[in-house]
């Protein structure tokens, strides 16, 4: 029986505390096998598609907060994201490099876009059978839809082809050229460049810093040779043209192809068996409200989606109570919660009572529901308490 199925049998995903201490327990036993290297965990909910998963500016705060609390000087980072700002993966990455001379990236499932670039700044990247990183060609909001910059500008020099070829410009390019300015292509011009330049850098500074010689000829490895493959690969990375969309699974196959350097956990059978616990119990932590977690063995930080709250600002003083709707994010079931504004009122029918203790468990299938900062919310509104 594989480990998913064995904590679904033992009930884990209906006890949110007792998943957070299986929890615990994996990463104490991820960091015993590595060495007793420190370890903090950034993953985020890919299921849940909402900007909030992204690498943004709030991540910071809480990724600064957990490395207070480790005391090493090597890190392993557990990375589960689906991208984000680049520039953010610039700031962590510099953050925890700030305190870390030594630094792995564990990639359990997938670390997308700006997750792969900050993969790209790691001493050892270890990834397993179902890993998967992901193209780095930067994206672009353009006429209200979401290109590729490196497909933006094929595209046009396409154009620029044709026109030239043939001396004719054809009609139906008109109204495409007549919405892109001259700035807009400097910059999806900047932002591919801004990828590269990362990568090439960080490769070229931390991943190949270890690499002296040639592993076929045993000739020393010059700083010109690292740059040089390390420009290689991040144009590799950056190829929409062959990756062809931008959310294409870069696999273990794909990077050794690279000639980029990785370690594959699953050789490493205690290992991949603790990573692999681990990330079942993460995958069954976000099937709450929970859509995004930093934690480390001994201490997290986890953000929480806040259900539709029913009151608007000029009735929410006068309110005596709130009722909304919160949806089970495993079985989908929709309860209605009750929340008492300032002193007790009668429950309506077919409603829940808000929990004392902010712990509500779904009726159907158990699975339990932090609304801490939906009681927040409601008493800022109503400025009353939830009784």
């Amino acid at each position: 029986m594989g480990y998913y199925a064995d904590y679904l049998d033992q009930q884990l995903a209906s006890n949110f505390d007792q998943l957070t201490a299986e929890r615990k327990n994996q990463l104490r036993q991820i960091s015993e096998l590595r060495g007793g290297r420190d370890l903090l965990v950034f993953a985020a909910d890919l299921n849940k598609e909402i900007p909030l998963t992204s690498i943004n500016y709030v991540d910071l705060l809480p990724i600064s907060d957990q490395i207070s609390n480790l005391t090493g000087n090597k890190l392993d980072l557990i990375l589960e994201t689906p991208g984000g700002s680049g520039e953010v993966a610039e700031d962590i990455v510099r953050l925890l490099r700030g305190k870390y001379e030594d630094i792995a990236v564990i990639i359990p499932g997938w670390a997308k876009s700006a997750g792969t670039i900050m993969a790209m700044a790691a001493d050892e990247i270890l990834v397993g059978p179902i890993s998967a990183l992901g193209p780095i060609d930067a994206q672009l909001f353009w006429q209200g839809k979401r290109f590729s910059a490196d497909a933006l500008l094929e595209g046009l020099e396409k154009i620029k082809d044709e026109v030239t070829k043939t001396g004719v410009l054809n009609k139906a390019y008109i109204p495409i050229l007549q919405g892109i300015s001259p700035g807009e292509l400097q910059s999806a011009q900047n932002a591919l460049d801004f990828a590269k330049k990362l990568v090439t850098q960080w490769l070229t500074q931390f991943k190949f810093r270890s690499w002296t010689h040639h592993s076929t000829t045993g000739h020393p490895v010059t700083e010109e040779e690292k740059n040089s493959r390390a420009k290689e690969i991040a144009a590799q990375l950056c190829d929409h043209r062959y990756w062809l969309t931008h959310n294409r699974s870069i696999k273990l196959d794909d990077l050794k192809s690279m000639r980029l350097l990785v370690t594959d956990y699953s050789q490493q059978a205690d290992l991949a068996e603790a990573i692999t616990r681990y990330y079942a119990l993460l995958q069954m932590t976000f099937a709450t409200n929970l859509y995004k977690i930093y934690e480390t063995p001994g201490s997290q930080i986890v953000k929480f989606l806040m259900p539709q709250l029913p009151l608007q600002p000029h009735q929410a003083q006068a309110a005596a109570l709130a009722i909304f709707d919160l949806q089970c994010n495993n079985c989908k079931t929709t309860s209605k919660i009750q929340a008492n504004l300032g002193a007790k009122q009668p429950l309506q029918q077919g409603c829940f009572p808000f929990p004392e203790n902010n712990k509500f468990r779904c009726p159907k299938c158990g699975t339990e529901h932090d609304l801490s900062d939906a009681r927040r919310e409601l008493e800022a509104q109503a400025k009353k308490p939830v009784v």
